[in-house]
């Protein structure tokens, strides 16, 4: 399963799109298939459920979940730089 984390942007094929934070938590936490987490940072108007998508990568690092790949997609350049930092932070696997 490949998650495609964004409030806005429809998922790609072969993706599943999730629009808030904790649901993508949930669906983490739930599922032992997932292959790929791709995410924005801005969670827009979804921001009410659970913060800014940087807030999946500090529940990672909190839980100790480092075997998913990620690929940042956020066209928000301060955002990525925030998130990249945990990822590097963490040796954690990103995608280009």
């Amino acid at each position: 399963m490949k998650l495609w984390i964004d409030d806005m942007r429809p998922a790609p094929p072969g993706y599943t799109w999730i629009k808030t934070t904790n649901m993508a938590i949930d669906a983490i936490f739930f599922f032992s298939d997932i292959e790929l987490i791709d995410l924005d940072h801005d969670a827009g108007d979804y921001a009410k459920d659970g913060g800014d998508y940087i807030e999946i990568l500090k529940w990672m690092e909190r839980e100790g979940i480092d075997w998913i790949p990620i690929h940042l997609h956020t066209m928000n350049p301060v955002g990525r730089q925030n998130m990249r930092a945990i990822i590097t932070k963490n040796n954690w696997e990103e995608i280009y």
